[in-house]
């Protein structure tokens, strides 16, 4: 399971609909609000 960078939820990477490579890792969302706000500024949800 990954976790949603921008609201913490649980995803399932092998059913996850949406996912963006953003610097060579893969961030999986639960949804595609997650997903463009993540898009739209990656950095904010990156984790450190």
């Amino acid at each position: 399971m990954a976790k949603d960078p921008v609201c913490g939820m649980q995803v399932d990477e092998k059913k996850a609909k949406y996912k963006v490579v953003h610097m060579g890792k893969t961030y999986y969302f639960c949804c595609l609000m997650c997903k463009e706000k993540f898009e739209e500024n990656p950095h904010k949800y990156m984790k450190m």
